[in-house]
């Protein structure tokens, strides 16, 4: 598997935050919660409105969660991806992938500039699920179709 230069550094961190862990668990920030978390890296898990998710303790904002992290994926509808791109710069974290699959994901052009701006350079699509091995047959389909339609990092 071809993997991006920009996708390997990222997934050779330690800890990462993913922002938009539902309580609903058939949400796409659940299933890449529990992927990382089975590949052996230490996930933390941020909603605003819950206390625990998938039996971790959850924290309301990135702000909150104590530790170093070295990267965050960013699972929260559009709207919500600015602020968590403010705390992680607020944090030093430099590292920031947005979720997007089909329709625009959690990309927000705000988001995008605050990036920017923080001399934060996003990985904006796709998902760790698509490189994380074992990759199961669905993410290796996304992955092609997706990275024919430009809309995973190269």
């Amino acid at each position: 598997m071809n993997v991006p230069a920009q996708v390997t550094a990222f997934l050779s961190g330690k800890r990462f935050v993913v922002a938009g862990v539902s309580r609903s668990d058939k949400q796409p920030a659940n299933a890449v919660f529990r992927k990382l978390r089975a590949c052996g890296f230490e996930v933390v898990p941020v909603n605003p409105r819950a206390e625990e998710l998938e039996g971790t303790t959850c924290y309301p904002d990135l702000t909150s969660v104590p530790g170093d992290v070295d990267g965050v994926i960013v699972v929260t509808p559009p709207d919500a991806a600015a602020a968590v791109v403010h705390q992680a710069a607020a944090r030093g974290i430099r590292q920031v992938w947005f979720h997007r699959s089909f329709g625009e994901g959690s990309v927000s052009e705000e988001a995008l500039k605050a990036c920017l701006g923080h001399g934060i350079r996003p990985i904006v699509g796709g998902c760790p699920l698509m490189y994380c091995e074992p990759v199961d047959v669905a993410h290796r389909c996304f992955r092609w179709w997706l990275g024919r339609h430009e809309r995973i990092p190269v």
